[in-house]
């Protein structure tokens, strides 16, 4: 298990964090997706801990609290120091019917922060994160209160997830004006068969020094190998992806790419979702890598990515089979780029 700071921040978080999505019995949106119990779920963080996870992430809506439940209750059962335990958890998803109920206002995230420390029993978290966009919310409204609770001292570190490229920069913009702590990171979507975070959004976390923790490395199961594509372009296959089609992608593109990690695994002895999973691992951008189990053995496969290297020309190989088509303005950088390329003499 290698260790990365999270973006330009002074954390060092491990580069697999265990996913608690599968945390929870409760009935929730996300009914497809967990069911482990409590003692399912302490089993499945001792598992991540021993085999070096310093990181674990869930959010307010996972399982409507279950699943911060099951994370405060599996660290308390470990009986790890706080100190060696970076826990994550997110608010903006709707927690129940009321108006004040979902958003990023700042009501409604002092009110969450506190709901959620309860679920964990916790102090403080050491990242919290607004989970998804509020076009009904002033921006600078939700940064003041992921300031007051920085300065609370109910978190340590604030992130975001599943915003533009535009809405970080203008964020980050605004807290930097104002002397706020500024996002330390970015969860996102991001794997060898959906690569769209690489038009606008990891150059601005490579400028910016922002952190990326990839969700859903395997597209929601379609990259570990066990799915087929039906002629009428349907997935086929046992598992949560053929009933719960979620992420979007490419089918047609990201089977291609199964097919072609396929030979990789075989040589390597690891599986299909390993090989994609160290793609992931290779990416320069990518500070960690959230994964989540229902099961030991599907843990321990994904842990066991860590040791896989893939070699310059078959990371070549992938790149160029899961390349973006050209969008403008990238094609004209290209093109214009070219009228400055013999002005600087080339780095040794």
């Amino acid at each position: 298990m290698r260790y990365n700071r999270l973006g330009s921040s002074g954390l060092i978080v491990s580069e697999l964090c265990l996913g608690a999505m599968t945390f929870g019995t409760r009935a929730s949106r996300f009914g497809l997706v967990h069911g482990l119990d409590q003692d399912a779920a302490t089993a499945l963080v001792r598992q991540a801990f021993d085999a070096g996870v310093n990181f674990i992430d869930t959010a307010n809506v996972y399982t409507e609290g279950q699943s911060e439940e099951f994370v405060g209750g599996a660290l308390k059962a470990l009986g790890l120091p706080r100190s060696q335990a970076i826990v994550a958890t997110k608010a903006t998803g709707g927690m129940g019917p009321g108006k004040m109920e979902s958003g990023f206002s700042k009501k409604h995230l002092l009110d969450q922060i506190d709901a959620s420390l309860a679920r964990l029993s916790l102090d403080y978290v050491d990242l919290y994160q607004i989970h998804a966009w509020d076009p009904h919310t002033p921006m600078e409204e939700a940064l003041r209160a992921l300031e007051d609770i920085v300065r609370s001292g109910r978190a340590r570190y604030v992130g975001v997830s599943n915003w533009a490229a535009w809405q970080i920069m203008k964020a980050l913009g605004i807290q930097e004006r104002r002397g706020w702590d500024k996002f330390v990171s970015l969860q996102a979507y991001y794997t060898v068969a959906g690569r769209d975070l690489e038009r606008e959004l990891a150059p601005l976390l490579r400028s910016e020094g922002v952190g990326l923790m990839v969700w859903s490395p395997l597209a929601g199961g379609l990259l570990s190998g066990k799915y087929t594509l039906n002629a009428e372009g349907e997935i086929e296959g046992e598992g949560r992806r053929a009933a719960f089609d979620f992420p979007v992608v490419d089918k047609p593109r990201a089977m291609a790419l199964v097919e072609a990690m396929r030979p990789l695994a075989e040589a390597k002895g690891v599986s299909v979702a390993g090989i994609a999973l160290a793609w992931l691992l290779h990416q320069e951008v990518v500070s960690t890598v959230i994964v989540g189990a229902k099961r030991a053995e599907q843990l321990s496969e994904n842990l066991a990515a860590t040791e896989i290297e893939l070699t310059a020309d078959e990371l070549a190989g992938l790149a160029d089979l899961s390349a973006l088509p050209r969008e403008y303005p990238g094609w004209m950088f290209d093109m214009q780029g070219g009228y400055y390329a013999d002005k600087v003499s080339p780095r040794r």
